[in-house]
């Protein structure tokens, strides 16, 4: 045998296709052309509004820590305020109270010049008569 006929011999033949009729549209192409991509966006913008959103949460926050630290001292010192003005009260009281005893009113009303009484009377003023048994005090007590 020689390499012809065995070349044919073992050829296949070819397939057939079949043949388009004009009657039937030709189908869309899978493939089509696409376009480049567009320039991408910078993410500039969007990082210097991430670091403005972060720079105004911290100053804020310094902001409110200040105010609270300023607060903090107003109360202190308002505190102490208060505290002294209570002993002050209480001093006061204190003196109210020792000036308000019969001891120091009685010396206190001999110092004006007062002195005491002998007996004691009450007037009645629905009819105007006098209960008790006064008495006209003593120019020299």
């Amino acid at each position: 045998m020689s390499a012809q006929t065995a070349a044919r011999a073992t050829a296949y033949p070819a397939p057939s296709r079949p043949r388009p009729t004009t009657a039937t549209p030709a189908p869309a192409p899978r493939l089509r052309v696409v376009r480049a991509p567009e320039h991408a966006r910078t993410r500039v913008p969007f990082i210097l509004a991430c670091m403005s959103v972060l720079a105004g949460a911290l100053l804020s926050a310094l902001l409110l820590n200040t105010s609270m630290a300023a607060s903090a001292y107003a109360k202190y010192d308002l505190s102490n305020e208060l505290g002294q003005l209570n002993q002050d009260q209480q001093d006061l009281t204190a003196q109210l109270d020792a000036k308000a005893s019969p001891t120091q009113l009685a010396a206190a009303a001999a110092a004006l010049g007062m002195v005491p009484t002998n007996g004691t009377g009450w007037l009645r003023l629905s009819d105007g008569s006098v209960q008790g048994v006064p008495e006209p005090a003593g120019a020299g007590g």
